[in-house]
């Protein structure tokens, strides 16, 4: 008898889980999947191209809060979590729900998770949402060209849309963003590594995705969603964490995973944290990982034009996930506005409207500033009719992303950026070289 499994996810984690463990296994069954944090992506199914012999109608995708209905309905044996960015208290709640019906309960680990790459492998991990990751990405894929090696970054799953026409995505130009209609989230992720140059590859079947990243690399980049895990084995994983949210990283799941298994451990933000804040996350980086080399940096703030911003009152655009799971109140913009002294800052909550508005609904720490939520055309619409009925002058957008390159905006804007700087020795240069060397 194969035993029945539902596995818990986020449109990620969740499917290459499934992938790599359950898809041709004959002692499973996978009756189900469920989906929460991202809106609008239950009601599908994981089709059979990509589902595999075992499942020729593919596999069912529901809401999470149907979990117990679902375990009586079709049996089930085990319940595997396959999300992350949550607590542990959360993580175990969930474990109750399916205890509580009948169910085992499973968290998968790297051996059953992790793909073998034939080239070196980088990867680029996190604590929280928010931390950090994309700037340290970036300055990575900056160090690895500089030594002369061809990079592909490979970026963690973002499916939300056709699954049968995202098994490997490969973008190169913008051009390529719009063929794949790709959400906010994705083009914040993707867009700063096509000003690069780089290659980056995502998708739903990684071991597809990985083999392709090969082709073109002398290096994988792994560039983590999240505080998820790594899908590929690392040669050096680095990880980031957030003294803006001390103690975080040994509270929160798989962030504290990432952390124990780190090489390298970047406190990042320490230009803007408390003193206390930074000596916290400091302490408890000692105290799980004594053997990772810490790093201290800074994520200094340029902003175009930001001359503009003085006097003005701004609507403050953030980066969406480092708001909503990332539980952020404010980020970059929110500084950006009041260090080049804007005169107010919009309250955006009250002029928000339909999707957007039950996004800070469900997100109410995020009182003055706007999330860039956009997995829809629904919210993309009520995204830009928030932004220009807000009594404003200015747009302060901190997304990474040209927002006016896909919103009609009745406002002048102005961009935030971050890039990430270390402080002190030694450096992310420093460590990739001694580990890489330069390409003969």
């Amino acid at each position: 008898m194969r035993r029945r499994v539902i596995i818990m996810g986020a449109a990620g984690r969740d499917f290459h889980n499934f992938n790599l463990f359950f898809r041709n296994n004959p002692d499973y069954e996978v009756v189900a999947f469920t989906a929460t944090q991202i809106p609008d992506i239950e009601g599908r199914r994981y089709p059979p191209e990509l589902a595999g012999d075992l499942y020729p109608e593919g596999i069912p995708i529901y809401p999470e809060e149907d979990l117990e209905k679902l375990i009586r309905e079709y049996d089930v044996d085990i319940v595997v979590f396959a999300y992350s960015d949550v607590s542990h208290e959360y993580v175990m709640h969930r474990a109750s729900r399916a205890v509580a019906a009948g169910a085992d309960y499973w968290l998968m680990g790297a051996k059953n998770t992790m793909l073998k790459s034939s080239k070196p492998v980088i990867s680029i991990g996190a604590v929280r949402t928010g931390s950090g990751k994309s700037q340290t990405t970036r300055r990575v894929s900056d160090i690895l060209k500089d030594l002369g090696y061809r990079v592909a970054v490979v970026r963690h799953p973002m499916p939300y849309g056709d699954l049968t026409k995202q098994i490997v995505q490969k973008f190169e130009t913008y051009e390529d963003l719009d063929r794949y209609n790709c959400t906010i989230e994705e083009r914040e992720e993707y867009e700063p590594h096509l000003d690069r140059g780089n290659i980056v590859f995502a998708g739903v079947d990684y071991e597809k995705i990985l083999r392709e990243a090969e082709k073109v690399a002398d290096i994988v980049l792994w560039d983590g969603g999240n505080n998820d895990l790594p899908f590929f084995k690392p040669d050096l994983h680095i990880v980031v964490v957030d003294p803006h949210r001390p103690g975080h990283e040994v509270k929160y799941h798989p962030g504290e995973a990432n952390l124990r298994m780190a090489d390298v451990v970047i406190i990042n933000k320490v230009d803007t944290a408390s003193l206390e804040g930074i000596e916290t996350v400091r302490n408890n980086v000692f105290r799980i990982n004594p053997k990772a080399t810490v790093i201290e940096a800074a994520s200094p703030i340029f902003v175009e034009d930001g001359e503009k911003i003085k006097g003005k009152r701004v609507i403050v655009v953030e980066d969406g996930p480092t708001l909503t799971h990332g539980e952020m109140s404010y980020g970059a913009g929110y500084i950006a506005a009041r260090k080049y002294g804007a005169k107010e800052i919009v309250p955006v909550a009250e002029y928000a409207v339909g999707t957007v508005k039950e996004a800070l609904q469900k997100w109410p720490q995020a009182k003055y500033v706007l999330p860039a939520v956009g997995y829809s055309e629904q919210q993309l619409k009520d995204l830009e009719k928030t932004i220009n009925d807000t009594p404003a002058d200015l747009v302060v957008v901190a997304t990474p992303i040209n927002l006016g390159r896909i919103l009609n905006l009745n406002k002048p804007w102005v961009r935030v950026r971050y890039e990430l700087q270390e402080i002190g020795k030694p450096t992310l240069y420093d460590i990739i070289l001694e580990k890489f060397g330069r390409k003969s």
